[in-house]
């Protein structure tokens, strides 16, 4: 028996990152939590790079900044049409992808 369909988004962005004066990571998962998007994670890089930049890599010296952060979310499409406007704004020039998936396990009910 196929799995059920869901849409999986997976947002680029640096640590650095602010929406409003705060972290976009946080403001990104406060959103998503408000508008009940299904399951949300964001996944701090221990390296990588974004574009045409420098491949930055995390250090337990480092203070912050430059390295990569994933936000991944999975919902329906129809929930993922509704959230995804908001989400160009708050991460207006950051990589957005999106991509259709096949629930193996578990459901968005």
């Amino acid at each position: 028996m196929p799995g059920r369909m869901a849409v999986q988004v997976t947002i680029y962005l640096n640590e650095a990152d602010q929406w409003r004066h705060r972290p976009l990571r946080i403001e990104i998962l406060n959103y998503l939590r408000n508008e009940n998007v299904f399951a949300a994670v964001a996944i701090h890089a221990i390296a990588g790079f974004l574009g045409r930049q420098q491949v930055k890599s995390s250090h337990l010296v480092d203070a912050g900044g430059g390295v990569p952060v994933i936000i991944i979310f999975v919902d329906s499409d129809e929930h993922v049409n509704r959230v995804l406007p908001q989400l160009k704004e708050m991460a207006a020039g950051c990589l957005i992808v999106r991509e259709n998936v096949i629930l193996e396990q578990g459901s968005l009910a």
